[in-house]
């Protein structure tokens, strides 16, 4: 995290006058944070950062993607007593937002890999300002980020395609795409799938389609000879409840928005010792 980035962050917690921290007499103390639940961690350098910054010294056994326990401690602290209660929302916050992410990820991982090589994917439906953290979350829980920005791959969408045509919308992609961008197309039908796969797209995404539609699809491409030229995706509305059927059709790709939008913060806590 840049500087610029954290010191605004640290801002808004502060505000322009902190009379909750220094009211208490500045000494040295030392401190822990720990886990009151089961979790995968993500966020390790954001908090470390953040300790860091208000001069805090600061050690820890784990890194992003690791697996603890509950009462497992996470960091030990020492420093100022202002400087450690200044720091304490912020990093738990940080904390306990992105693990939460990994841990989700991380369950939805251990679900499709009992079934599958398919990838558990993210999205772009990510906090404005957040997304390069909680993309980082999904990785540490063995997830792929899929795209970071608009920039990363030209995908054409429901509304490129009623503006546009498949076809016209296709064609202009390829002739404007760098040799490093690939093409991703979303359909909704078999029919559609089939179209787009013989005008030399590199990724089909399945989208808002049943585990048996999916699991058709992928069939009738495998049979028609066209399969093996594309990666297939599958998103829209997959939730831990459903993933296991949609990791049983053959797709190569499961992107699940609900990785960041649904995943809770983990229960994680500072505590003094005194």
């Amino acid at each position: 995290m840049l500087n610029s980035e954290l010191e605004r962050f640290i801002q808004e917690d502060l505000g322009p006058y902190d009379l909750s921290c220094t009211l208490v007499p500045e000494r040295e103390v030392e401190a822990i944070i720990f886990a009151k639940e089961e979790c995968t961690l993500a966020g390790i350098d954001v908090a470390m950062s953040i300790f860091k910054y208000f001069n805090l010294h600061v050690t820890t056994p784990y890194h992003d993607g690791d697996q603890i326990q509950a009462r497992d401690t996470i960091f030990y602290l020492a420093g100022s007593s202002v400087s450690m209660l200044r720091a304490e929302r912020l990093s738990l916050n940080f904390l306990g937002h992105l693990s939460g992410i990994a841990t989700l990820t991380s369950r939805c991982v251990q679900i499709v890999s009992a079934f599958s090589d398919a990838k558990v994917a993210c999205t772009r439906k990510t906090v404005p300002g957040m997304r390069s953290l909680e993309k980082m979350a999904v990785m540490a829980g063995g997830g792929d980020t899929h795209r970071f920005s608009l920039s990363d791959c030209i995908m054409l969408k429901d509304n490129h395609i009623k503006l546009m045509g498949f076809e016209a919308a296709i064609s202009e992609a390829r002739k404007r795409a760098s040799f490093t961008q690939k093409i991703e197309v979303e359909v909704e039908t078999m029919e559609e799938a089939l179209l787009v796969a013989g005008l030399g797209v590199n990724i089909i995404m399945l989208d808002n389609m049943s585990p048996g539609e999916v699991l058709r699809t992928v069939q009738t491409l495998k049979k028609a000879g066209l399969k093996e030229h594309v990666f297939i995706e599958v998103s829209g509305n997959i939730t831990i409840e459903n993933l296991e059927e949609y990791a049983k059709t053959g797709v190569d790709v499961i992107s699940m928005g609900s990785l960041i939008h649904a995943a809770r913060w983990m229960d994680l806590s500072m505590e003094f010792s005194v």
